[in-house]
């Protein structure tokens, strides 16, 4: 008689996110993924083709955290500053999930530049203000914004400054109409 599987796809995924999440990407190991889910190795690479395929799922896992419970939160009514405080009350509140995607040179930054690059095209277009906006004008809002989100963020988390959210909301929507006032884009390269 086959032994009944007992750890399931969904387990192994929820304690990578949580090692993810706890530890960084600097752990992302089989063998702490299954001692974060209480087994050997074998579960793991019986439910994922390899460590990559597993790391994926993770991402996705992330990205639907992210896209449906962390950034979606309104509080201004603008899109680009709510995104923005949503971004830094994440970075503030799950700080070594913060630090894991967005800081850790053991992640891939280049997903979660792309998953922002997308998520935030997708939140412009269903807001009336900023919809007729022109891609220069856009990618500007978005680099800037995130840039200053990030340098809050991240002193933020550090216990370095302390605004409150009006303060931060004061800050982002002045530092938007000046990147709308400007008649060049901004260029990160």
């Amino acid at each position: 008689m086959a032994r009944r599987k007992t750890i399931t796809r969904e387990d192994i995924l929820e304690a990578a996110f949580k090692l993810v999440a706890s530890e960084g990407f600097g752990h992302f190991t089989a063998r702490n993924v299954a001692t974060k889910v209480g087994s050997s190795t074998q579960p793991i690479y019986l439910e994922f083709k390899n460590m990559d395929d597993l790391k994926d799922a993770v991402y996705e896992k992330i990205y639907h955290y992210l896209g449906d419970e962390v950034f979606p939160v309104r509080h201004t009514g603008d899109i680009i500053v709510d995104m923005c405080l949503n971004y830094i009350h994440f970075a503030k509140r799950e700080k070594k999930l913060y630090f894991a995607l967005y800081l850790d040179s053991a992640a891939d930054g280049n997903r979660m530049e792309e998953f922002s690059k997308k998520y935030f095209a997708k939140k412009i277009q269903e807001d009336a203000y900023y919809r007729d906006f022109d891609d220069e004008k856009l990618n500007s809002l978005r680099l800037g914004s995130w840039i200053t989100a990030t340098g809050i963020a991240s002193l933020m988390s550090a216990g370095i400054i302390h605004p409150s959210d009006e303060e931060i909301i004061q800050f982002l929507e002045d530092g938007n109409k000046a990147i709308e006032a400007l008649d060049h884009p901004i260029q990160v390269n």
